[in-house]
């Protein structure tokens, strides 16, 4: 399915050159989702044409209208209603997947509640008989451990899978292997986000998935909240999350990638949930020794004026791009975003 993307040597390197387009599906159109292809729609190297919602889905192999598609979701609450191209059904991802054969790869936008949900979505692919490209951007170490444990069966189903690819886990996961190259032992990892969000019902779920961190709550009674529990939670903190000592999949994916022991890795911030200006700048440190025997620390800090979308969605779709270029070769089953370098997507 993947013959049109060939590689050549560029500069001693290679480079992709894509004789057209990849053609790219996301699914879930909360407001991540929503900001997924808005991200793409400029992308000359990408093709928006799959998406898929809890209530319908929409799918053009020429490409869908990101307007068009945000005014009915946002009017009718889900794709299916999107003329022509939308199609109503309780089963969306299933049907999606078995109607849009010649999806290139697709990021998973999904809330991953229940704590299973992203593996079932996998285990969905793997039954389908669809060979290409999956990204997720999930942020629970538990998760991303049942997605390993699908390796060899995402392997055998001819499936190349990138877990862990948002902001963090992700680009910092990222910027955290590549800074680690100067020590030669890492004493800690300290990952600090601050997140700033206009409208806390833009990214219901997501907001849904850092109350089940907070002191107190579980991914299951995170998820049993209604909105109205979830406004008078957020009353009492003044619209802000505080979040410390966080179950995040960085610990792992350093761990797999030889960095350092999970034990060493650390994450937490702030979520204003009210203002969409980040509370405080997102940054990781990097502290170890150097062959000198000298301790220092390096400091990879994200531009305050970058959304949580920009941070979460370029990268994931950069690393759908190495993806594509790892299938292509033969390389499937399941990488992390420490493995791989994410490719930038013109």
């Amino acid at each position: 399915m993947l013959q049109q993307y060939m590689t050549a040597p560029v500069n001693g390197g290679l480079q992709n050159h894509l004789a057209e387009p990849i053609r790219v599906g996301v699914l879930g159109f909360g407001g991540l989702g929503q900001a997924a292809c808005r991200v793409l729609a400029p992308k000359r190297e990408m093709r928006w044409v799959a998406a898929a919602d809890q209530k319908g889905y929409a799918y053009n192999p020429d490409g869908l209208n990101a307007d068009a598609c945000i005014a009915v979701y946002q009017s009718q609450g889900t794709l299916g209603y999107l003329g022509r191209e939308g199609t109503l059904s309780s089963d969306s991802i299933r049907e999606l997947i078995e109607q849009a054969r010649q999806v290139d790869g697709y990021f998973l936008a999904l809330p991953n509640l229940p704590n299973t949900f992203m593996a079932s979505v996998a285990e969905e692919f793997i039954r389908s008989g669809w060979q290409g490209v999956l990204v997720d951007a999930i942020k629970r170490t538990s998760a991303v451990e049942q997605i390993l444990a699908l390796s060899e069966d995402l392997k055998a189903a001819g499936i190349t899978y990138l877990t862990g690819c948002g902001a963090t886990p992700g680009l910092l996961t990222a910027a955290a292997a590549l800074a680690a190259q100067s020590y030669s032992e890492i004493h800690c990892v300290k990952i600090t986000f601050g997140v700033g969000i206009a409208n806390w019902e833009a990214y219901r779920a997501t907001i849904r998935e850092d109350i089940a961190h907070l002191p107190g709550y579980t991914v299951e009674k995170a998820r049993a909240m209604s909105d109205a529990e979830v406004e008078a939670l957020l009353d009492q903190t003044h619209g802000l999350l505080t979040l410390e000592n966080m179950e995040h999949a960085d610990d792992i994916m350093l761990e797999l990638a030889g960095i350092c022991d999970r034990d060493r890795v650390t994450v937490g911030g702030v979520v204003d949930t009210r203002n969409p200006k980040k509370p405080l700048s997102t940054n990781v440190q990097i502290t170890g020794r150097t062959f000198e025997g000298k301790v220092s620390t390096h400091t990879f800090t994200l531009g305050d004026e970058t959304s949580m979308a920009a941070n979460v969605c370029g990268p994931a779709f950069g690393y759908l791009k190495a993806g594509i270029t790892l299938h292509h070769r033969g390389v499937y089953g399941v990488l992390t975003a420490a493995e791989v370098m994410p490719q930038f997507v013109r």
